[in-house]
């Protein structure tokens, strides 16, 4: 069962988001905060698989609980779920580290699917965010490129190997499937490759995946 906990200043949005995820048998909503303060309180104690953030909330707004969680619960993947989807905000939620974002206008399958993704190790972008980061990855100058390659060089061929299927989107239990490996070792592979690329999650993996030229 995923353990979700859903955070949003608005009683109407959360009882939305809590009917679509009821409708999945695999996910439960353990419980529910009205500002980013209580989020970050309420996820300590709980500690759920997935938080569920929108990012304008009172007290603390949902990036400024994001970077808390990052620190305080890194055990907890963090969503971005929000009607804004700036560029800003983008940028500013990936740097804080989240495993997810999230539109509240997209299919509620999206939504299901997301929370699903994270709580098995991938990351997750609605599909109009996905579309964004890789129009901006896609104009941007090629020194980028070329560091993200160098930077890539450091790792050995199969973190290489690892690092490119992450990049596509993969689960550590696809990882292991594709690779003929066990979950455990294609875990240890990933945290080696975060360590050692200083790198907070697998999103900022992804794009440097992308940038480095092993994913298309």
């Amino acid at each position: 069962m995923i353990r979700v906990l859903l955070a949003d200043d608005e009683a109407m949005i959360r009882a939305g988001v809590r009917a679509v995820l009821s409708a999945s048998p695999d996910i439960e909503v353990v419980a529910e905060a009205a500002d980013g303060r209580e989020a970050v309180d309420l996820t300590l104690k709980h500690r759920p698989d997935v938080t569920l953030l929108d990012i304008r909330m009172p007290r603390l707004d949902g990036l400024q609980a994001a970077a808390e969680l990052r620190r305080t619960a890194p055990d907890s993947a963090v969503v971005m779920l929000t009607t804004f989807s700036e560029d800003e905000y983008i940028t500013q939620a990936l740097s804080s580290g989240v495993s997810g974002f999230l539109l509240k206008s997209g299919d509620p399958r999206e939504l299901i699917a997301g929370v699903q993704a994270v709580a098995d190790g991938a990351a997750f972008l609605s599909p109009r965010i996905a579309q964004r980061v890789i129009a901006r990855l896609s104009g941007g100058q090629l020194s980028k490129a070329a560091t993200a390659r160098g930077r890539v060089e450091e790792l050995t061929a199969r973190e290489r190997e690892v690092l490119a299927l992450l990049g596509g989107g993969l689960s550590n239990a696809e990882i292991a499937a594709k690779l003929y490996l066990v979950e455990g070792t294609v875990k240890a592979y990933v945290s080696a490759i975060l360590s050692r690329l200083s790198l907070k999650n697998r999103v900022q993996a992804a794009i440097l995946a992308y940038e480095a030229g092993l994913v298309e």
